[in-house]
């Protein structure tokens, strides 16, 4: 027996019943009264399918905020303050930036959870079926199973991207569990969220000269952005690390 609310686990081959449309009741009803968090890879495709620069999309659809959690620079999407807090995307049709919305949309009404094992390393995916009692597409007759969820809504690279924060979260909490200084919240928030001016930091004010770049990797990077942005996650976990200690030698040259 289920509640109003809930939330039911699915392993990733199990199926539920889902379907949104227009002609499902409460159509565009999940795009109003929203706290909608961005991440870095929801923000490269929305600025993109925008067509305008990603420190113009952060000026005019976000605000930032500190995790509460991480104490890492968080982005949440501005709402339309006189129309319910509704997505500035959203329009009667539906959505308006569809086929590059984020990643929470695209997964609604699935949520997924990632952990990752201290001895292997390796990373296991945990779903759940949130049934919301405002929620008519549960009561439509499309049934299908989280793998094929997954793959109809174009999850597979946004899951990919997204599971890399993991290891800069992972790094943040065990060097630095106090809120980041002002320059390196700056170089997360340059490098994660500003990824057009991160781009021109590097190409025209040497910003990585003493990072190890590859030459092919410099030349990718000039016109591909999820490139970019992966570089940006490897700089941000090289900043989050903590040189290593020197070696201490005694009067033999022996180490000590």
């Amino acid at each position: 027996m289920t509640s109003d609310n809930d939330l039911i686990p699915l392993s990733i081959d199990e199926h539920f019943r889902f379907s949104c449309s227009k002609q499902v009741p409460c159509f565009n009803e999940c795009c109003r009264d929203l706290n909608q968090f961005l991440t870095p890879y929801d923000i490269l495709r929305l600025k993109n399918h925008l067509g305008i620069s990603s420190t113009q999309f952060l000026e005019q659809y976000t605000f930032q905020h500190t995790g509460p959690q991480t104490s890492l620079p968080v982005i949440i999407l501005k709402t339309q303050h006189s129309s319910n807090l509704r997505c500035p995307f959203v329009t009667p049709d539906g959505c308006s930036v569809y086929e590059n919305r984020p990643a929470s949309c695209r997964t609604y009404p699935l949520a997924r959870l990632v952990s990752r094992s201290r001895e292997t390393g390796k990373l296991t995916e945990h779903y759940a079926l949130m049934k919301e009692a405002h929620c008519k597409g549960h009561e439509q007759d499309k049934t299908q199973s989280v793998r094929e969820w997954i793959t109809d809504q174009g999850l597979e690279i946004y899951n990919e991207m997204n599971d890399l924060m993991m290891d800069v979260i992972a790094l943040k909490n065990q060097y630095h569990p106090e809120p980041l200084d002002m320059k390196t919240n700056m170089m997360f928030h340059l490098a994660l969220y500003d990824s057009d001016r991160f781009r021109t930091q590097i190409f025209e004010n040497g910003l990585l000269d003493k990072f190890s770049v590859a030459a092919e990797t410099l030349k990718i990077i000039r016109h591909d952005d999820t490139a970019l942005l992966k570089l940006g996650i490897r700089w941000i976990c090289s900043k989050l690390t903590p040189p290593p200690s020197p070696v201490r030698r005694g009067a033999g040259g022996e180490v000590i």
